[in-house]
């Protein structure tokens, strides 16, 4: 399943137009996958674990860091 969503994530092609021939699944079945992981959290811990792993190996370079409000939302009055 992970596979097909990337899949489809990476090419731009419909859910619908995922190919079954691949091994992925119906494209359907990956998008409901992907929308009960992403409620569930898989992503966020994923994404977590991911950032944990290169931090102990120092292989993140936070200087290359990027906020923005969309992130992180701007207190009033604080500049």
């Amino acid at each position: 399943m992970l596979e097909g969503i990337a899949f489809v994530l990476s090419t731009g092609i419909g859910w619908t137009k995922l190919p079954t021939e691949l091994g992925y699944g119906s494209g359907w079945t990956c998008w409901r996958r992907l929308h009960e992981w992403a409620d569930a959290g898989v992503f966020d811990r994923l994404h977590t674990a991911v950032l944990d792993q290169l931090g102990s190996e120092g292989r993140l370079d936070w200087s290359r860091a990027n906020l923005d409000s969309v992130s992180v939302r701007a207190k009033r009055g604080v500049s």
